[in-house]
């Protein structure tokens, strides 16, 4: 493992602990194998590596969606959580609204009830008045909205998401990145992040964690200036573009398996 530190002002205490986590499935595939991170209270963690190297499935032993099948995940408390997957993943015959109002309703939230925390959480995301909408009428950008809406209309002090943006065009990435960064300012959630993308990893983070494949473990963990100002300036900052390459350079690093001190 190789540890690198940008230049910044380091998060807070550790909300969630990962200690020797190692997850083998049934196949005898080895997805992760001594896994230990720590995740800092209102930070921006993304989890940064090429297919296969176990971004995900760290995520999902994270939100308990998975077992590991050694280590442990130590919790400082028990915050609620909410995750935004790969795919939007709305019901098709439900409107904007019923799509969101999901994870309350199944909590046993009445509609009535739950009116004003879904039209917040859809206002949040910028789709103020889309409620009556159904999923074929909007763009992939707003679909994913509706997602991010749904995960946050119970309030989840750590927000889990996987590759999000993934399927977007950059133009639409773009904005949606930056939209993120306000909702989090306005929210104060923890977020997990998983990217394949360098510059996605480094315009949105605190720190990243680049994981080498096969098995998936950490490779190296690189704080960002978390008082930076996260615009187009400092899409164009020599600062920006230092650590590009850096990231850059432990990601290549890690997909060929360098000997790193």
């Amino acid at each position: 493992m190789m540890n690198m530190r940008a230049d910044g002002v380091a998060g807070g205490a550790p909300l969630i602990r990962l200690r020797g986590v190692n997850k083998a499935f049934k196949s005898g595939t080895v997805a992760l194998q001594d896994v230990d991170l720590d995740i800092r209270d209102g930070e921006f963690f993304t989890l940064l590596g090429p297919s296969g190297c176990g971004k995900s499935t760290v995520l999902r032993i994270v939100a308990s969606l998975t077992a590991c099948t050694g280590g442990k995940v130590l919790w400082r408390d028990q915050p609620s959580l909410g995750f935004v997957f790969q795919e939007p993943t709305l019901a098709p015959w439900s409107d904007v609204f019923d799509n969101v109002w999901l994870p309350l309703r199944l909590k046993g939230v009445s509609r009535a009830k739950a009116d004003q925390n879904v039209r917040g959480a859809l206002a949040s995301v910028g789709l103020g008045g889309f409620e009556r909408a159904y999923p074929r009428e909007l763009s992939g950008g707003m679909k994913m909205r509706v997602s991010i809406a749904r995960a946050l209309v119970l309030k989840p002090a750590v927000l889990l998401m996987d590759e999000p943006f993934a399927a977007l065009d950059e133009i639409t990435r773009a904005k949606l990145n930056d939209d993120l960064l306000t909702l989090r300012a306005a929210i104060g959630a923890t977020i997990v992040f998983v990217t394949h993308s360098v510059f996605e990893s480094v315009f949105l983070s605190t720190r990243i964690c680049v994981m080498a494949p096969r098995p998936g473990r950490v490779w190296a963990e690189i704080e960002i200036d978390p008082l930076a100002v996260r615009d187009e300036d400092f899409r164009l900052s020599p600062y920006y573009a230092e650590r590009v390459r850096e990231v850059s350079a432990a990601l290549h690093a890690a997909m060929g398996g360098a000997t790193c001190a």
